[in-house]
């Protein structure tokens, strides 16, 4: 009932039993005088359970490869490495042959007990220590030292390792700390090359101490061989009938 107070309040139907709430327009923004919540549309629901699923098992699919590309990378580079270190060792030790046979000399030393030795002395390869004995000149006293100007060296194959062992001096002296020269070598064998003949041992004599050219044969741990020749005392011929 209307409230004689309030003239034009509102008057709001009965609720009661078997009475029936207004029914409200979808359209419309208020209903019976109050906003209407409106539904939310569909592209403004979020994802669903299962799309999250498919977005969490793609992303760990890429970075399942990334993390399989970056450790082929980093072992690609590693093999790398070692195949240039040792490409390097091998360039090193043939440059190391090629100074001490082509500048080797007449001149003969002896060991320790006082025995003389040879000027060149050759074995057939790795079953020797050691394999290859010689004195080369050339040697560079850059501090002044009291030594001469020509060295003795030697080769020989300790385990897998070439080794080259430089002396201070040519007669009875210790030799310095070995020099690891190339590693992963499983067999050495030496050729030696005179007067159009190959042998394979050098001891040398009064009329040929040298030999013309040496043959290297290298096996190493793979299987790989490596062969290499060098020139040995280089024109010593020349200077001796000079």
């Amino acid at each position: 009932m209307n409230d004689p107070a309030f003239p034009f309040a509102r008057r709001r139907p009965a609720t009661g039993q078997g009475t029936a709430a207004p029914a409200c327009d979808a359209g419309s923004e208020t209903c019976d005088g109050f906003p209407q919540a409106r539904e939310r549309e569909a592209g403004q629901a979020g994802f669903t359970l299962v799309e999250m699923m498919v977005s969490l098992l793609i992303f760990g699919m890429l970075a399942a490869a990334g993390v399989a590309l970056l450790s082929f990378s980093v072992r690609a580079q590693g093999v790398m490495a070692g195949k240039l270190d040792d490409t390097s060792a091998l360039a090193r030790l043939s440059s190391a042959l090629e100074a001490d046979l082509a500048q080797a000399s007449l001149r003969q030393t002896r060991n320790d007990r006082g025995d003389l030795l040879p000027a060149f002395t050759g074995e057939n390869g790795s079953g020797a220590v050691p394999m290859l004995r010689l004195v080369r000149g050339g040697w560079s006293n850059l501090d002044g030292a009291r030594r001469p100007g020509e060295q003795k060296v030697e080769y020989r194959l300790d385990g897998d390792t070439l080794m080259r062992v430089a002396y201070p001096q040519l007669d009875g002296a210790q030799s310095y700390p070995p020099t690891a020269m190339l590693t992963k070598v499983r067999q050495v064998a030496l050729r030696y090359r005179v007067n159009g003949a190959w042998s394979d041992r050098w001891e040398g004599s009064a009329k040929t101490p040298l030999p013309q050219a040496l043959e290297v044969r290298l096996v190493r741990s793979d299987g790989t061989q490596v062969r290499e020749l060098f020139l040995v005392g280089t024109g010593y011929g020349e200077r001796k009938s000079g």
